[in-house]
């Protein structure tokens, strides 16, 4: 079956049915592979971290600033393993450090402490007395006291970060769980709350974001064609938003290409409206024959496969350009990207 960019638009319209198919089966979800990026910590890693803990604070019966601390400045994957018993994200951990130590742990600093540890987990940090210390040594003298207080009281209707299994009553819950282990069901119920992997899946939503993006970048690149890549929130004289790509330049907008990538189909659908605008500026004083500009949509992820009458109105916003990361290597052929592609004049 033809992708609706490989026949001209009339059919498209005449067959709308058979091209949303062809797109259908063409999209692929990407939520099940997650690029591993810079910061992923591997398991082994990960329980290096927790056993040099465990044995420094003679199984968590000594929980102190001074032992937790040595244990994290020579080894500062164990401060990775230290958070994730809070439960905290990193601003969240330099907040409560700032306000109950006194010592200034800006929260941008955290994310990046937390980030230089996660992509080199094994160099010890320095024994300088200098500002990174200073702020290791706040972060972890308010993760103690925390952990040894437990789960205060609240009202009915509030719950705390730390009433969980392994901190609701302080130490003990600490050393009931390392000690005994979790039951599976404790562990899933930790897993329900938390998701699995949020916070690596967090870590790397740019990368997949900018999924779409570099597959269009690339194939541009490969065929030497001028193009704009605009920025996040970027004003382009007339566009009340700016498309993702412009060709050859936004000064001359021949070619627009927007780059959506969706897993749910709310968000899809505010992402096809997105393409209809950009459609209708295009026809602004101009017949549908001869648009300002050609509207290219190239979309992946299960959201934009669930609801067949949004990808009819995707289609003939885009009169039929519509491309996936299967078939992103058609793009230029099948559209007025190859008028600016230098190999063709070769």
């Amino acid at each position: 079956m033809p992708f609706p960019f490989e026949v001209p638009f009339d059919e498209v319209r005449s067959h709308l049915d058979r091209f949303v198919d062809a797109v259908f089966g063409s999209l692929e979800s990407e939520f099940l592979v997650m690029p591993r990026g810079d910061g992923f910590v591997d398991f082994p890693t990960f329980e290096a971290g927790y056993e040099r803990l465990k044995r420094d604070t003679s199984g968590f019966r000594e929980v102190t600033p001074d032992k937790v601390a040595d244990a994290v400045l020579d080894q500062p994957i164990s401060l990775i393993v230290l958070r994730s018993m809070l439960g905290f994200t990193p601003p969240e951990w330099a907040y409560l450090a700032t306000r109950y130590t006194g010592v200034d742990v800006p929260q941008g600093a955290a994310r990046n402490l937390d980030r230089k540890i996660r992509t080199d987990p094994e160099r010890p940090l320095a024994r300088d007395g200098g500002v990174t210390e200073q702020r290791v040594r706040a972060l972890v003298m308010v993760a103690c006291e925390h952990l040894a207080r437990g789960a205060p009281a609240v009202a009915p209707d509030r719950l705390h970060r730390l009433d969980k299994a392994d901190t609701d009553e302080g130490l003990a819950s600490l050393r009931t769980i390392a000690t005994l282990g979790a039951p599976y069901s404790v562990l899933l119920y930790e897993r329900f709350l938390g998701r699995p992997f949020a916070g690596h899946r967090d870590s790397v939503s740019e990368i997949v974001g900018n999924l779409v993006e570099n597959a269009i970048e690339h194939e541009l690149e490969q065929a030497e064609i001028s193009f704009r890549k605009t920025k996040r929130a970027e004003r382009i004289p007339g566009f009340d938003q700016a498309p993702d790509f412009i060709v050859p330049s936004e000064l001359n907008p021949q070619v627009v290409i927007e780059a959506k990538l969706s897993e749910d189909d709310g968000t899809a659908r505010d992402k096809i409206t997105r393409v209809q605008h950009l459609s209708e500026l295009g026809l602004q004083g101009r017949s549908p024959d001869s648009p300002k500009f050609e509207v290219v949509a190239c979309i992946a992820g299960r959201g934009f496969g669930i609801r067949r009458e949004d990808m009819k109105k995707l289609i003939i916003a885009a009169r039929g350009k519509v491309f996936t990361l299967q078939n992103m290597n058609q793009l230029v052929r099948h559209t007025r990207l190859r008028e600016y592609s230098t190999l063709r004049r070769r």
